[in-house]
């Protein structure tokens, strides 16, 4: 199994990645030139198939042979294939569900990822390339290599030319599965060569054993921590009281070796501390909450598989909500666009992940209904295509949701303290509580390719003086868009702290391409990617709908362990919300850790706009929208940024009361407003909510909300209307592990 990934590796893992981008580009003038004979497609479909079924008999039939006449080496190479084999199969069934990308035969054949294809990357090439290696390598003889290289090459050409994949599928896995079986072999003569120098049980050299080897921290696979988890508000009033430096509020989520990380940085000055203190409290939560990975820091081996949580929450919501957070609101946020309306909404599922030294899977899967959603009446899509400059759309009724959904899943590698991943991810870039400007879980994730520094990093020389650093950076595809459809998306954000008391993140995303539009390709991406002119829009060069953005947390000097502030600001075309500040949306707030006298009760406000001064943005046609992107910044028809949405001005306060650093009662107050000149008449909401978080066992833990919301929505009703919303959740830990 793969727990090492080297230096010299790169040597291929680059000019891998180079030729597979090529070979992506290619595949639809590949496929032009394969045969389109119906029988022909079918005959090398059938031999794809009846060959790794007969690389899985070689598997097994040299196992058997080795084992039947004591042939210990044939036995171990038919072990060592059987092992690539799953590894490779289990890798790229992993990345299949990630990518989601279609096969030649689906939609439109030109292979779109993040579709709910299986296509990339071809399990019937990694399968045989995998068995195909570890025979080569362990009989090295010219004639082996040619049959087991051979038969690999034609069941990889067999996938292509019977349809069943694209070139760039076949490629990858072939690769995959060739990276397995070299791992297989070169484990086991590590282990051979480890075993032969530690001597014979009775006669024992004076060696490390195996079991004793360190392993290297910074390239461990670790699932990111979700951001609806109980563990950053913990973390953040660690912070907030001075005993974790190295945290970045303003770029989340987390992995969990790097919340252990800063759980070690924090042990000094917890253990200061009398146990009885707040923070010691807090510290000791998490360090058991986190003992596996501490325990990886140290060296510990990065191999487990583990069911992380299952839950269930049921939700009744009495009266009118709103759920249209490009136009009018919404009465739930922050919910991963988790469907709702008036009725009972109903989710229950469950979470797990597994590390394979630096390789590590999670998913996130659960089931959900909701009532049925009426359609708007023909005023309000009036209204609507006036806001949008679209057309009337027609009347669309949502039925009642009873589906079954991928919350988060996704497969990653890390190398030296950078992770590349690729599936369903959540992102929240922004200090702020309520909100992100950027990025947040308001709208359902988006597939994506992303490269994360999970841990801090220096740079060297004078630049030291910038501090520690992170960054993060994707490359997805957006849902249910129709002005243009099927855009992508990419973003890059770095965060630094040139002091312990100051953070600063500067992020930019651009939506661009789609059908009709700009078709995506490498010219196309680097252009939009270099590009800050806008001479090109609405041509085949568009560079797309660009935002700027730039945030910070500070300290406040003598109350650096009660008082921190922050804001977050978003500007549409420009570089920068600092090069435009006028033209810049703002999150801005303050963090109370703890109230004189009550070390458990925490203070937080936080006032946010959309609705900024430039000329444009009359009408909604600024912030979150583009004259040629026209549903620019939604995934599924939620907002990916702030709740706020377009043209509008909110405010929200929170006091919470920690029972125990995992369990607490919460007020909160939410007000929001939208502008006449985008919504006819305006639009205002108010809300209020108490809610209670507890854990009545180290592996149970339940949860209960009740909010009250008052709408005065003109163009919706001419009446005032109020909704009662009441929720109860409960949280089942498992911590069911294999090691």
């Amino acid at each position: 199994m793969p727990v090492r990934f080297r230096i010299n590796d790169l040597y291929w893992t680059i000019p891998g990645a180079i030729v597979t981008g090529t070979t992506i580009a290619a595949d639809p003038s590949i496929e032009k030139a394969l045969p389109t004979d119906p029988n022909t497609i079918k005959r090398f479909d059938h031999l794809s198939n009846y060959g790794v079924i007969a690389f899985g008999g070689l598997v097994g039939s040299a196992y058997l042979l080795g084992k039947i006449q004591h042939r210990d080496y044939l036995k171990d190479t038919a072990w060592l294939a059987g092992e690539a084999g799953a590894n490779s199969f289990v890798s790229t069934y992993a990345l299949k569900a990630a990518l989601g990308r279609q096969r030649p035969t689906e939609e439109n054949g030109q292979g779109d990822f993040f579709s709910g294809g299986r296509s990339f990357p071809s399990e019937h090439a990694a399968a045989a390339w995998s068995i195909a290696t570890v025979f080569a390598e362990r009989y090295p003889g010219p004639l082996t290599k040619l049959l087991a290289y051979g038969g690999a090459s034609a069941i990889s050409m067999s996938r292509l030319i019977g349809q069943k994949h694209f070139s760039s599928d076949v490629l990858v896995g072939s690769a995959i599965g060739w990276y397995f079986g070299r791992q297989a072999v070169r484990r086991h003569r590590e282990q051979s060569e480890i075993t032969a120098d530690l001597g014979t049980p009775g006669n024992p050299k004076n060696r490390i054993a195996p079991g004793e080897s360190q392993e290297n921290p910074a390239n461990m696979g670790s699932p990111f921590v979700p951001l609806d988890s109980w563990i950053y508000p913990a973390l953040d009033r660690l912070s907030a009281l001075n005993f974790i430096h190295t945290d970045f509020a303003t770029l989340r989520p987390w992995t969990r070796m790097e919340c252990a990380r800063l759980l070690e940085e924090a042990e000094d000055a917890a253990r200061a501390e009398d146990s009885t203190t707040e923070a010691a409290r807090i510290f000791d939560r998490l360090q058991v909450e986190f003992a596996p990975e501490i325990d990886r820091l140290s060296g510990g081996r990065n191999i487990e598989a583990r069911v992380e949580s299952l839950y269930g929450r049921y939700m009744q919501i009495s009266g009118t909500p709103v759920r249209d957070s490009y136009h009018f609101g919404q009465t739930i946020i922050n919910d991963y666009g988790r469907p709702y309306w008036e009725g009972a909404n109903v989710s229950l599922g469950g979470s797990g992940s597994a590390n394979l030294g630096p390789l590590t899977f999670y998913v996130r899967s659960e089931y959900q209904h909701a009532p049925s959603v009426p359609a708007y009446s023909q005023d309000v899509r009036n209204a609507i295509a006036v806001m949008d400059e679209n057309p009337v759309q027609p009347p669309v009724v949502v039925p009642t949701t009873d589906q079954a959904r991928l919350i988060e899943a996704y497969a990653g590698f890390t190398f030296h303290d950078w992770q590349l991943s690729a599936g369903k991810e959540s992102y929240w870039w922004g200090p702020g509580r309520g909100g992100a400007l950027m990025l947040s879980d308001n709208a359902e994730p988006f597939y994506a390719i992303r490269i994360n520094r999970v841990t801090p990093f220096r740079l060297p020389g004078i630049f030291r003086l910038i501090g520690p650093i992170r960054t993060d950076q994707f490359f997805g595809k957006l849902e249910g868009h129709q002005f243009p459809p099927r855009p992508f998306i990419y973003g890059q954000q770095i965060s630094f702290k040139p002091t312990r008391n100051l953070e600063v993140a500067f992020s930019r995303t651009t939506v661009f391409a789609g059908q009709g539009i700009t078709p995506l390709t490498f010219h196309t991406f680097f252009h939009s990617l270099f590009s800050f002119a806008s001479q090109d829009k609405g041509t085949r060069d568009d560079p797309g709908d660009r935002r700027g953005g730039f945030g910070f947390k500070y300290k406040l000097p003598r109350l650096r362990n009660w008082l921190s502030i922050y804001a977050d600001s978003l500007s549409d075309d420009d570089p920068s919300p600092l090069a435009a500040p006028r033209r810049a949306a703002v999150r801005t707030g303050f963090y109370l850790s703890h109230v004189p006298h009550a070390a458990k009760l925490d203070l937080r406000g936080e006032a946010v706009y959309t609705d900024v001064s430039a000329g444009r943005s009359v009408g909604g046609s600024f912030i979150y929208w583009e004259f040629i992107y026209h549903d620019s910044y939604l995934n599924k028809q939620n907002i990916l940024g702030d709740w706020v949405g377009r043209e509008g001005t909110g405010f929200q306060a929170w006091s919470t009361y920690w029972l125990r650093p995992d369990s607490s009662v919460q007020l909160s107050y939410r007000n929001a407003r939208i502008n006449t000149d985008f919504v006819p008449q305006g639009a205002t909401l108010h809300d209020a909510a108490v809610q209670a978080n507890l854990f009545v066992r180290r592996d149970l833990s339940v949860n209960a909300r009740v909010q009250y919301e008052h709408l005065n929505i003109p163009l919706l009703s001419i009446n005032q209307q109020s909704n009662l919303s009441a929720s109860f959740g409960a949280t089942f830990w498992p911590r069911w592990r294999v090691q």
